[in-house]
Formats: structure tokens, sequence, C-alpha cells
């Protein structure tokens, strides 16, 4: 991390010293730094850096700043900058920079790093194809280990990784694979179709970005190679990229749970914490429309039983928090991996075992709090609680496991709507299940004078 005194070297004009420390520090270090400074700051700061040193740091900034930068530096500046770009890099900035700056861009890369880029934007978002990287080393199978050793000492110096190298036939078509130790622990006159592996593990372009990364995590690759539909090798996606797909699916679906769209950071402009938050908010306001309708029809009843303003929060937060656990742990289980839709019995069973072990304790707390809040001649209101609390807890759980396997099948996010849904439809059923017996106790049975 930067030292106190690098953070204040801006501040006192000393910017002999300033370049000094950061070209001396981590990149990623020396880009929390530079994405921390004020806006007027932040091109000085860069330029300070060597150009080897500046296109390491580049990488590191957020997007925001690096469309900041690229918009101060000159022309020529920002032509070397994006060049020197691994290609799934550039990839992803130029999807959050303007078609026009883009095209612009693009069009003064080199031919070689233009179709390397093109290739990448070429596949759609979220897919093994749009977050690989073009940059790997490919081996022909008739070189023997010296060759291949020579190879990429002359020409795979700039390549994302060495510690994997792909072995293909002439139509680039993936053979096998090959490790770094292997190569530097055989003797050179060995051929490399000897000591390949051909039981290669791979990803097709168009894999979502989530399989690659559990694909990974399943047999501990630091690499994986991405093959086209004719099994040839078109790039590889490195642990650096599944460490950032694993953080982007969290919290996109730690967002969605709690109703934020987007990308939506905690520094984020607070016009654009309301544009990202707004539609959800109305939009539940209308989902919730449902269980206020379920109440109106029963205000002569509440204003009859005064005790049920004070028991029915309880209902809503307790019934909609016994959801959003079992509806946490589904979506999880699904997102990793673990669970899939065939399982849906095995998970209903567990919840459902849970659930009503958690449904009996409930049931006699609300019964207690009832009788603690009613008056005498209402105490029977307990017994009534009592047993919707168990009910609604009993439909909590399937809910919080059926919706988001449900949600899948349907192909759509299970994390999308599934707490605004399941929450709502608690409420809806709790204040309807239990309003509805009360009014009937009244009517019927004449508990209350």
């Amino acid at each position: 991390m930067l030292t106190q005194e690098v953070r204040n070297s801006l501040d006192v004009a000393d910017l002999n010293q300033l370049k000094l420390d950061l070209n001396h520090l981590q990149p990623v270090d020396v880009g929390e730094y530079i994405a921390q400074l004020p806006q007027k700051q932040r091109a000085i700061a860069f330029r300070l850096l060597n150009k080897g040193r500046a296109i390491d740091v580049f990488e590191y900034l957020p997007t925001e700043v690096q469309e900041e930068l690229l918009n101060s530096l000159q022309d020529l500046q920002v032509v070397n900058l994006v060049e020197e770009m691994s290609p799934d890099e550039r990839a992803y900035l130029f999807d959050e920079l303007p078609a026009g700056v883009v095209k612009r861009l693009i069009q003064q890369l080199s031919p070689e790093e233009r179709q390397a880029t093109a290739t990448i934007l070429g596949y759609p978002e979220g897919t093994a194809g749009r977050v690989m990287t073009t940059e790997y080393v490919r081996l022909q199978e008739g070189l023997t280990i010296g060759e291949a050793l020579n190879k990429i000492r002359l020409q795979d110096e700039d390549k994302e990784t060495i510690y994997y190298a792909y072995v293909t036939d002439n139509n680039r078509k993936l053979v096998s694979v090959v490790s770094l130790r292997q190569l530097l622990f055989t003797f050179p006159d060995v051929l490399i179709k000897d000591i390949a592996s051909s039981h290669v593990v791979k990803v097709k372009t168009e894999t979502l970005q989530e399989e690659v990364a559990r694909v990974m995590q399943r047999y501990d690759l630091i690499a994986i190679p991405v093959v086209d539909r004719e099994e040839r090798l078109v790039g590889i996606i490195t642990i650096d990229d599944v460490i950032d797909i694993l953080e982007e699916e969290a919290t996109e679906d730690i967002q969605k749970l709690g109703g934020v769209s987007g990308d939506e950071e905690a520094l984020s402009p607070a016009h654009v914490t309301i544009r990202k938050r707004l539609p959800w908010l109305l939009g539940i306001m209308g989902l919730y429309i449902g269980a206020a309708s379920a109440i109106a029809p029963f205000q002569q009843v509440i204003a009859a039983v005064p005790v049920l303003a004070v028991i029915m929060p309880i209902f809503s937060n307790t019934g909609g928090t016994v959801g959003i656990q079992a509806l946490t742990v589904t979506i999880r289980g699904l997102g990793v991996g673990e669970v899939t839709p065939k399982d849906t019995g095995k998970i209903l069973r567990k919840e459902l075992l849970a659930g009503f072990g958690t449904a009996v304790v409930l049931c006699v707390t609300m019964m207690l709090l009832s009788l603690i809040w009613a008056k005498p001649e209402e105490r029977w209101v307990a017994v009534v609680a009592g047993v919707v609390m168990a009910t609604n807890t009993m439909i909590a759980v399937s809910l919080g496991t059926l919706l988001p396997i449900g949600l899948q099948r349907l192909k759509l996010d299970p994390a999308l709507m599934s707490g605004p849904l399941v929450t709502t439809l608690l409420d809806t059923i709790g204040f309807l299940t239990f309003l509805s017996i009360v009014s009937i106790s009244l009517n019927v049975f004449h508990l209350t004078p």
C-alpha cells in the first residue's frame, strides 16, 4: 500500500519525488492512488509514470478513470497506451467507451491488435469468448522440447501466461497441453507429443463465464483454453480473469437481491444511486400493492381487535426473513453449481424438515407475544397467530426453495426478482389467512363482544 508520504507528495508539489515513488510501487497500488486523486490531478500523476509502468497501471484503473485519462492525453499517447493493453482488457475498456471513440481507436491499432480486439468483441457479453485473451503459448506437435523452449524464449515473452503451452496441429486444432514444469525437466531431444497430455480441459467460446469459473475451480487450473465450434484454439482465460468474473457475479447477485440494478458502487454520485435504485423501489412498491390490497377489506376487523396491528408486522418481517434465508442458500447453491434443478426434491425435503422445527419455535413465540400484548378478551387471537405463523413459515421455506429453481428452469436469473416476489407473496398469503380466520371467528363464534 502507499505510504502517507507518497500520498502527500502531489500536495506539496514535489513531483520529482512523486515520480520516483510511483515508478517503484506495485502497479495496482499506483492505480489505487491515482483513482483516489482529485480529477484535475490524475492526469498529472499519470504522466509522471514511465511508459512501461503507465501501461501496467492503466489496466488497474476504474473504467471511468481510464476514459477520463484518454480524453486528457494526446492522440499518440492514447494510441500507444491502448495498443499495449492486453486484448481482453482492451475489449473490456471498449465496452464502456462511446461507439465513436471506440471506432477511432480501433482504426489506429496495428492490424494484429485490431484483429485480436475485433475477435473478442465479436462474441456475446458474459461468454468465454468475450473474456478470453488471445495471448497464449502455442506449439506445433512435431517440435522437440529444446525447440519448444527456444520458441517460447524468442517469441512468447509478452504472452499473458507461459505456465501452460497448448499444442495444435496445422489447422490450429487443439491437440494436447503441456506444462512449463514438464518442459523444463525433460531432455531437449524428446518430442512434445511424447509428454503432452491429450486430456485437455477446455471450454467453448459460447460457454457462459460463470460456467468457466466453475470448471477452473473444479480442476484447480490457472488457465483454460477456449476453442471454437471446430475445436480450433482461439484464446485462453486466466485465473485473474476468473477472480474478476466471480466478483462480478457475486456483486450482481447481491445487488439484485437487495433491489439495486446495474453496477452501483459505494462511492457512486447521488444521481447514479437514484437512477440505479428508484426503478426497483417503484417496482417493489407495485408488488406490495397486492399485500396492501389483502389488508384493505379487513379494516373494520383490525379496528375491532387492535392487537392485530401489533402482531401483523411480526408476520411480515419474520416470514420474509425465513423466505430470504432459504432463497439465499438455494441461489448460492445454483450459482456455484453445488445443486441443479434435478436436486429440487432433496433440497425441498431438507428445507421442509428444518422449516418444521423453525415453525414450532416461531409458533410458540408468537403465541406468547400475542398473550402479552392482547387484552384478556382478545387472547384467543394468540392461537390463530401461532397457527398462521407456523403455516407461513412452511410456505416461506417452500417458496424460497422452489422460486429460484423455477426461474432457472425458465432460463431467468434466480436472483433477479426472487427476493421481492417471496416477501410479497408471503405477506399477501399471511395477512389474508390471518385476517380471514380472525374475521370468521368474530362473525361466527362472537369471540369479541
